[in-house]
Formats: C-alpha cells, sequence, structure tokens
C-alpha cells in the first residue's frame, strides 16, 4: 500500500456487497477508490464457506446481480463452487482486480473532524479516505459458544464456516452442533462416511423440500441467445416472493398451510413417530428461517445418527454432554452456530465523531438510516447493514438498492462541493427506526413464538426488513439532505471551498 495513500472511497470487504459497490462506482465514473479484502482472494462468505454440501436457498437466476446476469447457471439452485466463480467473474470482467488490496485487514477507522475523511490501518499500512463503504457482511465472522471443557477436548474442532477440508471424517465418531442452514446440508453430506453421528439440536427447523434441477443445455442456449429470457426467468422468481412477503409481515396465520406442507416432507422421511416428535417445531414457521433440504430428513433416519434434542452444555475429555444429559463419545466437533449478526466485529474497529466506537453507539441495540448510516459516522456506510436482511428472497435485491443509495450519496457530495461530509442526523435515525420498529410488531419474525438470530441480546429484530424489496428499493432511491447534518471543513466556507477546488483543477489542467 502505497504511503500516504489517499483514495476518494475505501470498501471494505470484497464479496457481493463489496464487489457490488466497486462496480457501481466504476459506473458512476468513480475510479479512485479501493476494496480493502482481509483474505487473499474475493468471495465473501461464497469463499469462507466451502463445507461439504454447501450451497444457496436462493434460486441461482436471482442471487445474481441484475447488471451482470448470468446465461450459465448449471442448476436452480447452485452450489458454493459455481457462486465463487461466478463472484470471480464479476470481479474480471468489470476490471475490478486493481482496485483490491488482498491480505489487507482493516484494523481500525477512525474519522478526522480536522480534516474531513477516514484514516483507515490495515495490516498492510495505513491510508485515508473520504467515504468509506463497508460491505463486511453479517455472515464473516463466526460464532463459537462458549462450552465448558471445549479448550481441553482431545480432539478435532472446527466452525462450519472454517472447514478442515485436511481433516478425514471417514469412520469418525462426529458431532454436529445446530441446525441451521449450513447443518441441514453438513449432515446429509458427512452421514454415509462419518461412523457415527450426533446431531445437537437446541430447536428444529422448519424445513421444506429443495426442489432443485440441472438446467437443461437448451435452456442455457436460450438464455445465451436471447439475454431477455434470463431477465424474465429472474422478474417471475421475484415476483413470487414479493407476493409472499404479506403472509410473513402482516398475516402470520396465513403460513399454516405451509406448515402443514413441511410436516408432510418430514413425514415421508421419519417414520419413527419419537424422533418426528423431536425434529417437529413448536413455533410458527418463517419465525426462524425456512430451509430447504431434501436429503437431511433421510440422513437423519439413517441408524448411524442420532438425534440430541437438546443444546451441548459441558465436554469432558472426549465426552459431549446435552443439556437433559445426553452423552456422546465424539472424536470431532463441527460447529453449525452461525455467526456475529447483531454484534458485528467491524462496529468495534469504527471510531466516529466524538471519539467512540460504532457498537458503543450501538450498544442499545443496532439502528442505522435507511440501513445505511449512523449518527456520529459522517461519510461511513454500510451495505447489507441493519434491517435490510430478508426471510424469505435474494439479499442481492437488497444490495442493489443500497448501492443506488450510495451511488447518490457521492452524487451529493460533489454538488455541495469542497471538503463536505454528511452525517445522518439523530432525528432521522430514530424516526426511520421507531417505523421500521413499529412494522416490525405484526411480522412472524417478532410473533412466530421463536429465538432466533434475527433478535438481538435484547430481544429486538435488529436484522430483519418488515417490508417488500420493492418498498426498501424505494425507499433508498435518493439521498434526502434533510436528514443529513452537511459538515464543511473549518477554514472553507461553501464559496471558498468551491474556489479551492476550481482551482485545483485549473492546476492540473
Amino acid at each position: 500500500m502505497a504511503e500516504h495513500e489517499h483514495v476518494r472511497v475505501a470498501v471494505i470487504g470484497s464479496g457481493f456487497g463489496g464487489l457490488g459497490a466497486a462496480v457501481r462506482l466504476r459506473r458512476e465514473g468513480i475510479t479512485d477508490f479501493v476494496v480493502l479484502e482481509r483474505a487473499d482472494s474475493v468471495g465473501g462468505t461464497w469463499r469462507d464457506n466451502n463445507y461439504p454440501g454447501c450451497a444457496c436457498d436462493v434460486p441461482s437466476h436471482l442471487y445474481s446481480f441484475s447488471f451482470a446476469p448470468n446465461p450459465d447457471w448449471p442448476r436452480t439452485f447452485s452450489g458454493q463452487r459455481h457462486i465463487r466463480a461466478y463472484l470471480e467473474h464479476v470481479t474480471d470482467v468489470f476490471g475490478l482486480r486493481p482496485h483490491i488490496r488482498f491480505d489487507s485487514e482493516v484494523k481500525l477507522m477512525t474519522w478526522d473532524g480536522e480534516r474531513l475523511c477516514w484514516e483507515i490501518e490495515t495490516t498492510r499500512g495505513t491510508l485515508t479516505a473520504d467515504v468509506v463503504v463497508s460491505a463486511t457482511g453479517p455472515l464473516s465472522d463466526p460464532k463459537i459458544p462458549q462450552i465448558p471443557g471445549l479448550d481441553s477436548f482431545p480432539g478435532k474442532v472446527f466452525h462450519s464456516a472454517r472447514w478442515d477440508h485436511d481433516y478425514d471424517l471417514r469412520g469418525k465418531r462426529v458431532a454436529m452442533v445446530g441446525t441451521g442452514a449450513s447443518a441441514i446440508q453438513i449432515v446429509p453430506a458427512i452421514q454415509p462416511q462419518v461412523g457415527r453421528l450426533t446431531l445437537f439440536q437446541r430447536t428444529p427447523p422448519w424445513v421444506m423440500p429443495r426442489v432443485d434441477r440441472a438446467i437443461s443445455g437448451a435452456e442455457r442456449r436460450l438464455h445465451r441467445a436471447l439475454p431477455f429470457t434470463t431477465q424474465l426467468r429472474r422478474g417471475l422468481l421475484w415476483g413470487l416472493r414479493e407476493l409472499q412477503v404479506q403472509a410473513f409481515t402482516k398475516h402470520p396465520d396465513e403460513l399454516g398451510l405451509v406448515e402443514q406442507l413441511a410436516k408432510r416432507n418430514m413425514a415421508r422421511a421419519i417414520k419413527d413417530p419419537a424422533l418426528r416428535a423431536r425434529l417437529t417445531p413448536d413455533y410458527r414457521i418463517g419465525c426462524k428461517r425456512i430451509l430447504l433440504s431434501s436429503e437431511y430428513y433421510p440422513a437423519l433416519a439413517r441408524p448411524n445418527v442420532d438425534v440430541v434434542a437438546s443444546g451441548l452444555t459441558e465436554i469432558r475429555g472426549s465426552t459431549v454432554i446435552a443439556a437433559d444429559g445426553t452423552e456422546a463419545e465424539v472424536d470431532v466437533i463441527i460447529f453449525g452456530t452461525g455467526f456475529h449478526v447483531t454484534d458485528m466485529p467491524i462496529a468495534e474497529r469504527v471510531v466516529g465523531a466524538a471519539g467512540g466506537t460504532l457498537v458503543e453507539s450501538w450498544k442499545s441495540g443496532m439502528q442505522a438510516l435507511r440501513g445505511a448510516s449512523a449518527t456520529g459516522f459522517p461519510n461511513w456506510m454500510t451495505i447489507i447493514g441493519p434491517n435490510t436482511g430478508l426471510g424469505n428472497s435474494s439479499m442481492i435485491l437488497m444490495i442493489e438498492s443500497q448501492l443506488n443509495y450510495m451511488a447518490d450519496y457521492l452524487r451529493q457530495l460533489d454538488v455541495l462541493g469542497g471538503r463536505t461530509a454528511l452525517d445522518a442526523r439523530p432525528a432521522a435515525v430514530d424516526g426511520w427506526n421507531h417505523k421500521v420498529q413499529e412494522r416490525m410488531k405484526r411480522t412472524v419474525w417478532n410473533t412466530g413464538g421463536c429465538t432466533s438470530w434475527y433478535l438481538d441480546a435484547s430481544g429486538r429484530n435488529t436484522t430483519i426488513w418488515p417490508g417488500t424489496t420493492t418498498e426498501f428499493r424505494r425507499a433508498t432511491r435518493r439521498v434526502d439532505l434533510a436528514e443529513y447534518e452537511v459538515i464543511r471543513k473549518a477554514d472553507a466556507k461553501p464559496a471558498e471551498a468551491d474556489t479551492a477546488v476550481q482551482q485545483e483543477s485549473e492546476a492540473a489542467a
């Protein structure tokens, strides 16, 4: 990294959010930016999560950028390998590699109120930026529970997002902890090769069949020859999910029929009434993310699998012990226990105008104006910020909406001219958050009777967007300057600042 490097925009992370931001910046004519990536390649969560069976639960043609359609998706639901390859392709097609700084983990970002810029310390040096776009994502830092005795466990331990491919599971006694989206993919993938698999289930998920198939060569040829057919396919997938939103946000009771379908799906594979009882949720479907798998239940019915309907609470040597007293001897523990979502670690590394960190500002819960801007952190934006998550559709739709907001944010700074920053007004942030939380009260995520990773430590839903993707796109179409305080460099009035910029341009010419 060049000494005293300064850029207009620093993007943090090179997953879907970071790469999308980079493409949008170039399309806006902005080339003075860098993408800071802590790893040695792009891909974000689709680079880090490469466990056996890893795949997306959103249809391929919807889980891709609208500006970079892929006519060659091999399956209706793509696997990790193909999604990562797609992101590498986007990186190359849009010429993003010169902007990316690999092995550059951000250690600290501090707002300089005198210079109106961010000072960014990374593992490869320091730089400054006028604007920071944080695209670290909510599924980037694994969460492993603090379990007594874990440190002294003599076997192998790893998280699903940090899979150890050098460890041979064949014939091993495996403890799988958790029953989320990763676990229901891992279990059927490893069950045939392990000696014994003990699944520790704190809460059973609702699981629907995964209607996946290979996309035929004829379909792909059609999409290549007639690109509008790819957009049509994407549009149909999007529209169906938009129609489902009201059941989640306004009429959770309508989800009863879906529950019956999920129970029938279970009954087809699980014949043992006792096991079926352990696997049947006691909360409304949709309260937690509905999972898709046609192999999960058949794997649980196999003779080398035990389902413990209780969480793992203690480890003594090679013995793992559940809250209900069930014990098992294991050689390896695999945690499918999710990520730091409502307590994003990046928030500890952002120091705002008042000298406090973002995590301190969010001590009562995450909140950001239109999911992007936090009070006291000028010219800092986040992609997939508070209350921008979805329970039934593609996050790429939300990312692209936030990229629209980012683009207009930068345009507004250009119009204002000079050394300028925008800081979200407290009243605007509070007003936006109040509306979101009021709408959240009637949703299935708040009324469904479950405890999910959507909720923070105080039980507040700071993760999900309680509306359609269309509504969010309208809300983030442009920046309303009335919601921001305009900050200018102390020694330059607006007219003086504009003159200075003009003089600099003339000197450069």
